[in-house]
């Protein structure tokens, strides 16, 4: 059961991936070093985005009925 069309299980893997590396980058591991935990927080919703875009399936989306995907609309 998909409810994650194409274009938007692209954005999401891409801003997934972002997140997931946001705080390990070397470059930009002095704009996170005061954040605390929110580093964290930044890699754990990046890793739920990747895994709705690998799965194509987002539990919030079944909640408020919304679908992306033009082969689960029938």
């Amino acid at each position: 059961m998909a409810n994650v069309g194409g274009f938007d299980r692209i954005l999401r893997f891409v801003v997934g991936a972002l997140l997931i590396l946001f705080p390990f980058v070397p470059g930009l591991q002095d704009l996170v070093a005061g954040w605390g935990v929110w580093k964290y927080a930044l890699t754990a919703a990046g890793a739920v985005m990747v895994l709705t875009a690998a799965f194509r399936f987002c539990p919030a989306y079944t909640l408020f009925g919304i679908r992306t995907c033009p082969l689960s609309r029938r």
